[in-house]
C-alpha cells in the first residue's frame, strides 16, 4: 500500500516546498495538488455540482498553478511522486500541457503522476471556452494528442475536436511510455470506458464516491478489454485517517491511500503531516 497527503497549495497555508520537503520526510509515497485556474463570481454551479451543496471555501480561488507547485517541489526533493489532482483538461491547450507534464517529469526524474478529471464547474469552464456537455470528448481527445506528442518523434492528431499537424516535442517523459494517466471521479458507465481507453488508474473521492461497490467493475473492464487489471491501480483520494478505514481499503484492493491536509496555518499542516506519518508507519 502507498500513501500520500493532498493540499491546496495557496497564499494562505503551507507552500509546495515545505510541504513536499515534510512530506517526503514522514514517509509518503506521493504529494498532490489540486487545481483552479479561477472561480467566477456568479457561483451558479454548486460546489462540486451537487446541489445543495455548501458554500465554496475560498482556497478553491486561491490555489497556485499546480504544475509550478510541482516544479518547486521537484526541486526540493528525490523520491516523493508528485501528483496533480486533479488536472482540468479540458480547461487546458493540450500542447502546452504535454509540455508541462513532460517537464515536472523531466526534471523530477521520471516523478510525475498525472491526475485527470472532466471538471465540474460550468462557470470556470465557460471562461475557458468550453461547454460543458462536450467537456468528456475534449478531454478525452486531448489526452489521445498528448499521448502522441510523449511516445512519437513526429506527433499528429486528427480527431472531431482537436488537430495536430506533424509536429516535434521534447522533452519526452522519463516515464514511458508516459506518466500514468489517473482519472478521478465516480465511476459511471461512461467514465469506465473513458478510464479503460486511455487511462492507467482510476482515482475516486473516498468520501464521497462508490469505491467499494465499483472496484472489482473497473477492474473487470480494464481485464475485458486485454489490459492487465493488476497494472491498473485504484488511489482512494481524501480518504478518511483511520487504521480501519485503511484495512477496509487494503481488503478491497485498493494500490494508494490519499489524505487531504487541512487548510490551516504553516504550523497546523506541519502537526497533521507529522500525526499522518505516524498513522503511515505500520503499513
Amino acid at each position: 500500500m502507498d500513501f500520500g497527503v493532498f493540499i491546496f497549495p495557496t497564499d494562505q497555508t503551507l507552500g509546495p516546498i515545505d510541504a513536499a520537503r515534510q512530506a517526503e520526510a514522514a514517509g509518503f509515497e506521493s504529494i498532490w495538488f489540486p487545481e483552479h485556474s479561477h472561480i467566477p463570481v456568479s457561483r451558479k454551479t454548486p460546489w462540486g455540482g451537487v446541489k445543495g451543496a455548501k458554500p465554496l471555501p475560498d482556497w478553491y480561488w486561491r490555489t497556485l498553478d499546480a504544475f509550478v507547485a510541482l516544479a518547486a517541489a521537484a526541486a526540493v526533493t528525490e523520491q516523493i511522486k508528485l501528483g496533480t489532482g486533479i488536472t482540468l483538461v479540458a480547461q487546458r491547450d493540450p500542447i502546452w500541457l504535454a509540455k508541462e507534464v513532460a517537464s515536472v517529469d523531466f526534471l523530477s526524474g521520471g516523478r510525475m503522476l498525472f491526475g485527470i478529471g472532466y471538471g465540474w464547474n460550468k462557470e470556470e469552464l465557460a471562461s475557458h471556452g468550453v461547454d460543458y456537455s462536450e467537456r468528456r470528448a475534449l478531454v478525452r481527445e486531448s489526452i489521445l494528442l498528448m499521448k502522441e506528442l510523449w511516445t512519437k518523434e513526429e506527433a499528429s492528431f486528427a480527431g472531431e475536436l482537436l488537430k495536430l499537424e506533424a509536429s516535434w516535442a521534447w522533452p519526452k517523459p522519463i516515464q514511458r511510455p508516459h506518466p500514468p494517466i489517473i482519472l478521478g471521479g465516480e465511476a459511471g458507465p461512461k467514465t469506465i470506458v473513458d478510464m479503460v481507453e486511455f487511462c492507467d488508474g482510476w482515482m475516486p473521492l473516498a468520501t464521497r464516491h462508490d469505491v467499494a461497490g465499483k472496484v472489482a467493475e473497473v477492474k473487470q473492464a480494464v481485464a475485458a478489454a486485454g489490459r492487465d487489471p493488476e497494472a491498473f491501480t485504484i488511489t482512494a483520494y481524501g480518504t478518511k485517517s483511520t487504521a480501519e478505514n485503511i484495512e477496509s481499503l487494503i481488503e478491497l484492493g485498493v494500490d494508494r491511500i490519499v489524505f487531504n491536509l487541512p487548510q490551516k496555518t504553516a504550523a497546523e499542516v506541519t502537526e497533521r503531516i507529522q500525526q499522518l506519518g505516524e498513522l503511515i508507519k505500520p503499513y
